[in-house]
């Protein structure tokens, strides 16, 4: 039998850190409907526009894209339809009090699979001003232009 949890893709929101400075992560689960898990087992989704709110006391998911599944009939999902996500209420509390009060907003960074069911990872963020954005690619290109620099001057005796 093989481990389906390496096999199913990880959809990733790349800009997600460059864009928001992700304070804290949460786990929520995602109310699918069936050809979308069969779409999104496929890897055939993005979450580059992606983003989460509350409402009533829930927390939806807004803008992901998940291609209709091919082998579908007319019963094939809309692609980018509000997807309910399943969070504890102490984590729902704790949500709403940081996007209402300090100024948060809620940014997909990824979605998987875990023991059979999706599951997206949240990042409560900030967002980034231009200046950190500019920051973050010089401490990158050092970082970079340092590995180049010294990469194979330092000899390992075996």
């Amino acid at each position: 039998m093989s481990n389906n949890q390496n096999s199913t893709p990880t959809i990733k929101n790349r800009k997600a850190r460059h864009e928001y400075d992700v304070e804290e992560t949460y786990e929520a689960g995602i109310v699918l409907k069936g050809t979308e898990a069969k779409s999104l087992r496929n890897g055939k989704a993005s979450i580059q526009e992606a983003f989460a709110y509350l409402r009533d006391g829930e927390v939806w998911l807004r803008d992901m894209y998940i291609k209709p599944y091919s082998h579908g009939s007319y019963a094939n999902h809309n692609e980018r339809r509000e997807r309910k996500l399943l969070l504890n209420k102490r984590e729902i509390a704790e949500l709403d009090k940081a996007v209402t009060q300090k100024g948060y907003t809620l940014v997909p960074l990824k979605v998987y699979f875990k023991k059979g069911y999706a599951k997206i990872l949240l990042g409560l963020a900030r967002g980034k001003k231009k200046y950190d954005k500019r920051e973050d690619i010089k401490e990158r290109d050092t970082k970079r232009e340092l590995e180049r620099k010294y990469k194979g001057t330092y000899k390992v005796n075996m």
